[in-house]
């Protein structure tokens, strides 16, 4: 499995112009399953959404605090175009991403996993396989000390 987290002050999900999820401060979770991925992985892979530390603390300590720690939120939302290849040509390979039917039951047990490692009311989804309209208002940039 694959993801990008992005440090969000909101995010929200709209299918068919509907409001599907929204959430306030927290991250942004797209994720794609790959062939050959386990619900191993996806658990692993739901536990670092919910570990990594993206925050500062109080005292402006960088790095120091996960959105467990903020008393964030957290959205999901399944996005195969990551696993696109891009090497040849000028269209993207999809062949990298895992069928919808064989990928659904795994992005589902990602899913749970981090809402069964958090709490499920802090956690919410897209509409897997729908044409999502993913909005988000950033929450950074970053700043670094290196």
């Amino acid at each position: 499995m694959k993801a990008i987290l992005q440090r969000v002050l909101s995010a929200s999900v709209t299918v068919d112009q509907e409001l599907v999820s929204s959430i306030g401060k927290g991250v942004l979770v797209l994720a794609a399953v790959a062939p050959g991925d386990t619900e191993k992985e996806a658990e692993r892979l739901a536990a670092k959404v919910l570990k990594l530390k993206l925050w500062n603390d109080e005292s402006g300590g960088q790095w120091k605090k996960n959105v467990q720690d903020m008393n964030g939120e957290v959205l999901c939302v399944s996005q195969f175009t990551l696993l696109a290849s891009t090497k040849k040509g000028s269209k993207p390979d999809f062949h990298g991403a895992m069928g919808g039917d064989e990928a659904k039951p795994l992005y589902q047990h990602f899913y749970r996993k981090v809402q069964e490692g958090y709490s499920a009311d802090r956690v919410k989804d897209g509409v897997f396989q729908a044409m999502m309209q993913v909005a988000l208002v950033n929450d950074g940039p970053v700043r670094d000390t290196l």
